[in-house]
């Protein structure tokens, strides 16, 4: 069973499942400007800090070590069997709630764009997931404060893309 990991530690992982890389590497995949950072930005020493857990839970592993091209020596890590499966599973599962598809959602769709892998499972499994929560954020009664119209769009807008996503459209 793979131990609870943070959505940095994840999304290390999971960028180590795309190739080996050092911790300098990853990094610049979580900047703001770059892909992956455009969704879920990650600071350096965070993506150190995930990657020594991972490496620590045997999810991931030193691989090779190159020389730094201003600094110190690089050691490259890549997945382990372990950290591959897990990373697969965590792909295909979908998020528990609303909130969550704007960040850990989207992520998961693009790292699964990045490599190459059908995701209208995990969009047809998405949809099912939270298709009571959508529906019960939808019937929003005449009394609804700001909160529960916020939501209540939120649902509107999440439904229409799972939708989208569903028949075809490219995110």
């Amino acid at each position: 069973m793979t131990p609870s990991l943070s959505l940095n530690e994840w999304t290390v992982l999971a960028l180590l499942g795309e190739g080996a890389a050092h911790g300098f590497a990853l990094a610049r995949e979580l900047e703001p400007t770059s892909d992956l950072g455009r969704i879920f930005m990650v600071h350096r020493p965070l993506v150190y800090r995930a990657l020594s857990r991972v490496v620590a839970l045997g999810l991931a592993e030193p691989h090779l070590t190159e020389p730094g091209v201003a600094g110190p020596r690089r050691t490259q890590h890549r997945l382990t069997h372990t950290g591959r499966a897990a990373v697969a599973a965590w792909l295909a599962t979908p998020v528990d709630h609303v909130r969550d598809l704007r960040i850990e959602f989207l992520l998961k769709l693009r790292l699964n764009e990045r490599s190459h892998l059908d995701h209208s499972k995990l969009v047809h499994h998405q949809q099912a997931a939270l298709a009571d929560t959508i529906n019960q954020l939808i019937e929003v009664g005449q009394d609804a404060d700001v909160v529960d119209l916020w939501r209540r769009q939120n649902a509107l807008a999440t439904s229409a893309f799972l939708t989208s996503l569903n028949n075809g459209v490219q995110p």
